[in-house]
């Protein structure tokens, strides 16, 4: 099972790249499978088997997330965007797109709201499979440290504080309506000017996306004895004026000076447990003091972490000047 997630998930890149080249001869199940080397009905049912859904389906999906940031961000027509992803007609791409998000194509640029698009499945997933990362990192890969001043700016997300990482986050958002990795993600890669955004198109579902940690209001601790709840959304610009999706909140982040703790690329199967041992103990050590710094605990500060194997792995900490 473990080696056809891995082949699903370069499966699934392949049919994402096929999608921006406008390449429909090979988004076929028989192209498909003629990649892997297996029968149709065998790469049919194992796609099932790891995906929870139809191969047919995810290609459709997938193709009207595309769709959508086109009649949201371009103005070329909604006929020759249907055709250029694979719709026979304006009217077959109006049904499957109000079908998917509730309203039609030209509603929806009209008045543009957060939607839960089909973002990508990663059905390899070393934290949510919690396997892999037992690797050495290697002497090449240190971990920077540096201050820096973020502007003012606003975060929407969802917070739980219950959870105790990444997994177990997951894992209680799914029990409460509207809140499960999927609809969030959804709901995220739709809302447009994302600052973290690296522009790798917004139906990817980690564009823009991070996860964070929040000061506890005074006086509460979560579950896990420390005064910081977990939390999943998106940094926004100050003057974001959108639609916020109802079982999110948007908060006000002002100016503020953090600390980044920063590892560079790491190979995601094999050194992700080497290199969160080496970041952790990075921020264990630090001495704020000598830099004339303390970690800000002050409620609703934010702590930012971003995770991407192939630019970074990096927490970015609040601190606040200690006055003499």
């Amino acid at each position: 099972m473990e080696q056809w997630n891995r082949s699903i998930q370069d499966l699934i890149a392949q049919i994402d790249g096929c999608i921006r080249r406008r390449d429909d001869e090979a988004l076929t199940l028989r192209s498909v499978a003629a990649e892997l080397g297996y029968s149709e009905y065998y790469v049919s049912r194992k796609f099932r088997e790891v995906s929870g859904m139809q191969l047919r389906d995810y290609l459709r999906s997938r193709k009207l997330a595309f769709a959508l940031q086109d009649v949201r961000d371009s103005g070329r027509g909604l006929l020759e965007i249907a055709l250029d992803y694979g719709f026979s007609s304006h009217e077959a791409f109006t049904r499957a797109f109000k079908d998917a998000y509730g309203v039609t194509p030209s509603e929806y640029r009209r008045h543009p709201k957060p939607v839960v698009l089909r973002t990508a499945l990663h059905p390899f997933d070393c934290y949510l499979l919690g396997i892999g990362g037992t690797g050495f990192a290697g002497e090449d890969h240190m971990v920077k440290t540096y201050f820096v001043t973020i502007p003012a700016h606003k975060f929407l997300h969802i917070r739980n504080y219950e959870s105790i990482g990444y997994w177990d986050f997951w894992q209680k958002q799914s029990k409460i309506p509207g809140q499960d990795c999927d609809t969030i993600c959804g709901l995220l890669a739709s809302i447009p000017g994302k600052l973290d955004d690296l522009g790798g198109g917004e139906a990817d579902s980690s564009s823009g996306q991070l996860m964070a940690f929040i000061n506890a209001p005074e006086g509460r601790i979560c579950s896990w004895g420390i005064p910081l709840a977990e939390a999943y959304g998106a940094r926004l610009p100050a003057d974001f004026a959108g639609s916020i999706p109802p079982q999110m909140r948007l908060m006000d982040v002002p100016e503020g000076e953090y600390v980044v703790f920063e590892h560079g690329p790491f190979d995601f199967e094999t050194e992700s447990a080497a290199v969160e041992a080496e970041i952790e103990r990075a921020m264990k050590d630090f001495d704020y003091a000598a830099h004339g710094y303390a970690l800000d605990l002050t409620a609703e500060r934010v702590f930012y972490f971003y995770h991407d194997c192939k630019r970074c792995w990096k927490y970015v900490r609040p601190v606040r000047k200690i006055t003499q």
